[in-house]
């Protein structure tokens, strides 16, 4: 019909001609409407991620225990060195899971263990090693630590076990584990931690994956993601490898047993059950008495906020007898988290011309430690630091990110009087987490899981350390001094160099300085 216009409501798609072009206008609205999504769901995933970080803590978190007299007979240093002696081979010394087993084996109405790392994953092989030639000396702590708990249960059936566990060990949902599965069959409780109860350190990642991944990335079984956790193992799903980008752990390494008499013995340390980890150096210190209290109820209450639904009787506190001799007196306080930094934060800040400080550290990066160490140094205060030269991870060579910046910036900072050496590695890693402080005839020292970094510290990872104040001619402040004193100037007689001078792995670039101090701040970071 010519002459007669047709209207549709609608454009309609013709043979040989192109569908119309939305309007200006119509652009413009979506454009709107999608950058204001974009910008509603940034806003909530901060928000989110803000929140978690900063939420109340959950029971059992940031104790701070009453310092409490002990015999310093009670009180026994404990350590895992290796190193390499004048021709190259491996000096291996070590104590911590000797005497762990050993108070395994006598525990009678109570065994309660948390660690980070419990399994046999042995890590990567270098390019040019191989299994043979590789210079690392393992030690199956896994299994041996698994055989001990199986070995106490079937001798003392009424023996009540408790383990917890960081979920890395269980590839967060990637990874079988018939070794667990074997304690859980023998009526060993084991629980895996619920890290979502914990404050997140990275609000810029944790707000995402709790916003939009937590909800309906599933964890359990095998997936197409490589997996960071073992290389030799099934690849992760999306939400195992969202969670393990969380960058939150239960990182305790501790163990506490019951005589049956209402007494308690433990050890607190620095030393992972992990295969891999076994020729790391690392220190401990076995405790006996009352002051273990606070660590066990804590230990108890992160069972339950994990699912745990067991009964351990907590001993009474009771005071430990001590002598009238105050020489062979120390007081002894657990701390966990944050607790820990406050309380050394306060000591370092109470130091004054004439003191010492050592530390012999792991991971050395939060800024309230700088700091303090840094106006300790400006009072006269003698500063001392043995670091790990951040270059060894199972089987994987790093850039010295943070400790080779954190060190050029005290030295520099410091004008020098602050000093600094690097153990030597060979493939393993100077793990030990300690700081002793010599002022007015005392020795107080912390020890235990913390490395100094802000999520160590901030009450973001699960941690538990032991303080103590012990007398300056006591056996304790005698073992602390002598082994720092042997890695600090290699005096041992037999060649072996524990420790090398700042020079060998300085690093003033500014570039990873302030990579450091980006991923520090903003927590997306493994220290």
């Amino acid at each position: 019909m010519r002459g007669v216009a047709r209207t549709r409501a609608f454009p309609v798609l013709e043979l040989g001609h192109a569908a119309p072009y939305p309007s200006p206008g119509l652009k413009h609205k979506r454009r709107w409407i999608l950058r204001s999504c974009l910008a509603l769901l940034f806003c909530a995933g901060f928000a989110i991620g803000w929140w978690h970080g900063h939420k109340p803590l959950p029971a059992g978190l940031h104790i701070a225990g009453n310092l409490l007299e002990t015999p310093t007979a009670n009180l026994q240093l404990l350590t895992d060195r290796t190193a390499a002696d004048a021709y190259g081979r491996p000096l291996i010394e070590q104590q911590i899971f000797d005497s762990t087993l050993a108070l395994i084996a006598s525990s009678r109405d109570l065994l309660v263990l948390d660690y980070f790392l419990f399994n046999d994953h042995q890590g990567a092989l270098r390019d040019n090693q191989s299994a043979a030639t590789a210079p690392r000396a393992y030690r199956t702590l896994s299994g041996e630590l698994r055989d001990a708990l199986l070995a106490r249960s079937r001798a003392e059936p009424a023996l009540s076990i408790l383990l917890l566990i960081d979920p890395i060990n269980l590839g967060y949902g990637t990874r079988l584990t018939p070794e667990f599965d074997a304690l859980r069959r023998a009526g060993i409780d084991v629980v895996p931690v619920n890290l979502d109860a914990l404050r997140d350190s990275n609000p810029v990642w944790s707000g995402l994956w709790r916003l939009a991944i937590r909800w309906w990335a599933p964890s359990d079984g095998a997936g197409s993601l490589p997996n960071l956790l073992d290389s030799d193992g099934d690849g992760m799903r999306v939400g195992a490898f969202a969670r393990l980008l969380n960058f939150k752990a239960d990182h305790r390494k501790l163990v506490i047993a019951g005589d049956g008499s209402g007494s308690l013995t433990g050890i607190v340390s620095s030393a992972n059950p992990h295969d891999a980890s076994s020729a790391h150096s690392n220190v401990g210190l076995r405790l006996h008495g009352p002051s273990l209290v606070p660590l066990l109820e804590s230990a108890l209450q992160i069972a339950r906020l994990s699912g745990w639904r067991g009964n351990i009787d907590v001993p009474p506190t009771r005071a430990a007898a001590v002598s009238v001799d105050k020489a062979s007196v120390s007081r002894v306080a657990i701390s966990t988290e944050g607790a820990t930094r406050e309380a050394l934060v306060q000591r370092i800040e109470a130091t004054q011309r004439g003191d010492l400080i050592d530390l012999a550290m792991f991971y050395l990066t939060d800024r309230q430690v700088i700091r303090a160490l840094l106006e300790a140094s400006s009072r006269g205060v003698a500063v001392r630091a043995i670091l790990d030269p951040n270059k060894d991870a199972f089987g994987h060579e790093k850039n010295g990110v943070p400790n080779r910046q954190v060190a050029s910036e005290l030295v520099t900072a410091s004008e020098g009087a602050i000093r600094v050496r690097w153990y030597r590695t060979h493939g393993e890693q100077f793990h030990a987490k300690l700081v002793a402080i010599s002022s007015g005839g005392q020795l107080w020292l912390t020890l235990g899981s913390a490395n100094l970094t802000s999520r160590n510290l901030g009450d973001y990872n699960l941690e538990a350390n032991v303080m103590v104040e012990t007398p300056l001619g006591g056996p304790l402040a005698g073992e602390v001094n002598a082994w720092f004193e042997s890695l600090w100037t290699n005096r041992v007689g037999n060649g072996t160099e524990y420790t090398a001078d700042l020079d060998v792995y300085a690093d003033s670039s500014q570039g990873r300085y302030w990579l450091y101090r980006l991923m520090e701040a903003s927590g997306m970071s493994t220290f």
